[in-house]
């Protein structure tokens, strides 16, 4: 008990008289002498301006106070254990909590992948994954709403902190068998009269497509026109047309749904990992941050940009 405060030893000396039912058995078990305890255990009473025990010939017997008092000291010493518990939790990420915000093409591919890993890792941890639009995305993070977030952003704000950027290169999705899939490459000039399923003209990637199919000289045939990317490669399921869409959607329908063969030149599909600014990020956010860089640099597919 060296080092501990007097008025922790007294409420020992308090409980262990009270558990072993005698000041002498008390004293044993804390390695203490006989007046010691009565001593701390008179002290005790002084301050609290109770009795605590009954002095009788065979020993001593907690009295009414005592009882009393004896059961709030112990609902306070579990109290103190549970913190402990808690903060062995915390430590653990047990209790940790994650929210994220992510695009749609990048929540349906990219961020399950992400999630997996962490859950892997660290399965009390809570993780919350909310989709929206990338606009939607950036101004809730900023606002602290998520503790990271995925976006085009394709212009910086002094409100959020980009952590990282990546780009992939669209890719030309279609049936196996449409007569498109002979080609090692497909160009604009290759979907010229080919129906197709186009990304919502209020998309990053339909004002980019829009200005390469321009560029090419190449009047497109949309015969559906749609938002998320995924729903973009349900529609090619079922045959509405081709669609240029990110490399990682496709892949979850599997190649006897779907193919992909690579569109050039370039369309790139780019989006950041960004969190707010001015708040504390938590261990379990960084925990988070991690497993989205790891996840990021094992994709072929993604590629870190500068910026």
């Amino acid at each position: 008990m060296k080092g501990v405060p007097l008025h922790l030893r007294q409420l020992e000396a308090f409980r262990m008289t009270v558990e072993k039912g005698s000041i002498t058995r008390a004293a044993e078990a804390m390695s203490l002498s006989q007046p010691a305890v009565t001593k701390l255990v008179a002290a005790l009473e002084a301050d609290l301006g109770f009795s605590l025990f009954e002095r009788t010939a065979n020993g001593v017997v907690p009295t009414p106070e005592g009882v009393a008092y004896h059961g709030e000291l112990e609902r306070a010493l579990l109290g103190l254990a549970r913190l402990e518990e808690a903060a062995r939790e915390i430590r653990g990420l047990k209790r940790g909590h994650v929210r994220i915000g992510a695009m749609p093409a990048v929540a349906t591919a990219f961020a399950p992948d992400v999630i997996c890993s962490i859950k892997a890792d660290h399965p009390g941890m809570r993780v919350i994954l909310d989709v929206h639009t990338s606009q939607r995305v950036a101004d809730l993070t900023a606002a602290a709403a998520f503790d990271l977030g995925f976006a085009h952003l394709p212009e910086r704000r002094n409100d959020i902190e980009v952590v990282a950027s990546y780009g992939m290169d669209c890719v030309v999705v279609m049936p196996p068998d449409h007569p498109l899939a002979a080609l090692p490459v497909i160009r604009p000039a290759d979907l010229s009269g080919i129906p197709m399923v186009a990304l919502g003209q209020h998309t990053v990637m339909a004002s980019l497509l829009d200005a390469v199919f321009a560029d090419a000289d190449v009047a497109r045939t949309i015969a559906v026109e749609c938002q998320p990317s995924f729903a973009a490669c349900a529609l090619v399921v079922r045959r509405a047309g081709v669609a240029i869409v990110d490399p990682l959607t496709p892949q979850l329908f599997g190649p006897d749904q779907l193919v992909t063969r690579p569109f050039i030149p370039t369309a790139r599909f780019t989006f950041r990992l960004i969190r707010p600014i001015g708040v504390p990020h938590s261990h379990a956010a960084q925990v988070a941050v991690d497993a989205v860089l790891e996840m990021a640099e094992k994709s072929p597919a993604i590629h870190c940009e500068r910026g």
